[in-house]
């Protein structure tokens, strides 16, 4: 039987589920192929069956497993062409707003940017990426695209499920924040296609680093996932 562990600490019990699913994949207690009924998963957690079907769902959606109907679910291990997938869809989004927030000006960003830089000071991952977030929304928001903040903020709570950040692969808070640095300083100074060019240099070192991440698979572009 698999042995997995609830975190003490996570937003909501579904969450909770979440986390421990992962865990359990990295850690080699669920095989990936193998099939999981969520009575199963909730006797092993000790909790209801609600929170680990919504868990399962949202999954799903990542792609971190697949839903057998009648018997539970499968997990699938996550490819590097899933996250870049994402990657493609952020590059079509966000450069153009930061070089539209440079034209139409976001001084939120500027605040954002220093809540980041006091939370790498403090070595405070949680406060970091939430001010990481709040400056990425309010770029997006100031270009006037709330539909695509949305959908930026849906993308990377998928990619927080398929893997770890980047800080795992010994890239620091301060590096991050470096490199949002001059995303800010040209929206400070209202240059569009600096502020352009910046945010696609960020989000392209990004994926090169996630995809990299040996918990990912390599499965070309097209190819069915074993």
């Amino acid at each position: 039987m698999p042995s997995l562990t609830l975190p003490a600490a996570a937003p909501s019990l579904t969450d909770a589920v979440i986390a421990a699913v992962r865990d359990g994949v990295r850690d080699g207690e669920l095989v990936p192929g193998a099939t999981y009924s969520v009575y199963q998963l909730a006797g092993l957690l000790g909790v209801s069956r609600s929170p680990v079907r919504e868990a399962m769902l949202r999954l799903a959606e990542a792609g971190l497993v697949e839903i057998v109907r009648n018997r539970g679910f499968r997990v699938v291990l996550p490819r590097a062409r899933d996250v870049e997938e994402i990657f493609e869809i952020r590059l079509a989004l966000e450069p153009a707003a930061a070089g539209r927030a440079a034209t139409l000006g976001c001084p939120e960003a500027t605040d954002c940017l220093a809540a980041m830089a006091t939370a790498a000071d403090d070595d405070d991952a949680p406060a970091f990426w939430a001010a990481d977030h709040a400056l990425h929304r309010a770029l997006l928001t100031r270009a006037g695209n709330t539909r695509a903040a949305a959908i930026v903020e849906q993308l990377r709570s998928t990619t927080a499920l398929l893997g770890p950040p980047t800080t795992a692969t010994g890239r620091t808070l301060r590096e991050i924040h470096a490199e949002h640095e001059p995303i800010v300083t040209a929206v400070r100074a209202g240059d569009a296609v600096a502020a352009e060019g910046a945010m696609r240099g960020h989000l392209e070192q990004t994926c090169r680093l996630l995809t990299a991440q040996p918990a990912l698979r390599v499965v070309p572009a097209g190819a069915a996932p074993a």
